[in-house]
């Protein structure tokens, strides 16, 4: 891989390179003017920069783009799934090796987790979009003037609302972005209002095996909480920033009306592994086929696919309810 400075370095020949072409046309014959279809390409070009500069307000302050970008590369499979959505697509030039929505998403070996400096720069971006600050990836970034959006997990629906509209803010797809946030609030509104006004039903979320899980207080509590529902994991003795770990005793105890999985692709789980770990084959959720599996990256993500789960957990609360 080539250093930092050698590819800034050939771009920068390229371009004087192209300004001393220009340079040595002579200036005494008169210019014609600029045929239609060059006009056409002009003005097309001004309607795509309508709206910029534009300052969007971050995790890492505020982040001004000049113009619009056209060379972005995404270290977040939530916000390579948002851009997408939002129209930006044929801007992404790059994404993570976690970013698999949708399947057309140009993913490269670059990693969110583990980010490279030079990796990234090699792409060439206009704009680099993290969830997290891994090795101060974003000062390292702006050190070679490469503008970056960090924009983090959200501890509620409303800041993963902003996130979207930050997106399209800052990629030119703010009618777009808007238009999703719109259809978001009002999905969610109308799953939340067809949800069964039964008894309240308890449940339990699983984030992995170890257990951990969630409580009401983060964003996937949020979620449940559309659907009137009781969360074992608020009582568990040490919320450990909302994400508990477990005894499973303290499931066994519980004895939750629905178990939700979200460690099925990554680990297998399913109501016949929920069976033989000790303590939880009589488990109402288990033996009342209320055992849900989950898909791991939806229920992982906080972009639009927030609606598909919510729609999974409508479905089984509707189930739950009338059995």
């Amino acid at each position: 891989m080539r250093p930092v400075r050698t590819a800034f370095a050939g771009a920068l020949l390229g371009t004087l390179a192209v300004l001393a072409g220009c340079g040595q046309s002579g200036s005494s014959a008169p210019s014609s003017p600029a045929p239609s279809s060059a006009r056409s390409a002009d003005a097309s070009s001004t309607a795509s920069q309508a709206g910029f500069p534009v300052t969007v307000e971050a995790a890492n302050g505020k982040v001004t783009l000049a113009k619009k970008p056209e060379r972005i590369v995404s270290l977040s499979a939530t916000h390579t799934e948002t851009l997408f959505a939002i129209g930006a697509g044929p801007q992404v030039i790059a994404v993570d090796d976690q970013s698999n929505h949708p399947p057309q998403a140009p993913k490269t070996a670059l990693s969110g987790f583990k980010p490279n400096v030079e990796a990234i720069v090699a792409q060439k971006p206009d704009l680099v979009i993290v969830s997290d600050d891994i090795d101060k990836i974003v000062g390292e970034l702006g050190k070679l003037n490469v503008p970056v959006l960090q924009e983090p997990a959200p501890a509620k629906l409303e800041d993963a609302y902003d996130e979207i509209a930050d997106l399209g803010a800052a990629t030119g797809n703010q009618a777009k972005a808007e238009e999703i946030v719109a259809g978001m609030k009002a999905k969610l509104g109308e799953l939340a209002a067809a949800a069964p006004k039964g008894p309240k039903l308890t449940y339990y979320h699983e984030l992995d095996q170890t257990p951990y899980a969630a409580t009401s207080g983060t964003f996937i509590g949020q979620i449940y909480g559309l659907f009137g529902l009781t969360n074992i994991a608020d009582k568990a003795p040490d919320a450990a920033g909302g994400y508990p770990k477990l005894s499973a005793e303290f499931v066994a105890q519980a004895d939750p009306d629905l178990i939700f999985l979200a460690d099925v692709k990554c680990c297998g789980q399913s109501k016949d592994t929920l069976a033989k770990r000790p303590g939880w084959q009589k488990l109402s959720a288990i033996e009342d086929d209320q055992v849900v599996q989950l898909d791991d990256d939806i229920a992982s993500r906080w972009g639009p696919r927030v609606v598909d789960l919510a729609e999974s957990i409508g479905a089984a609360v509707t189930k739950a309810a009338g059995s």
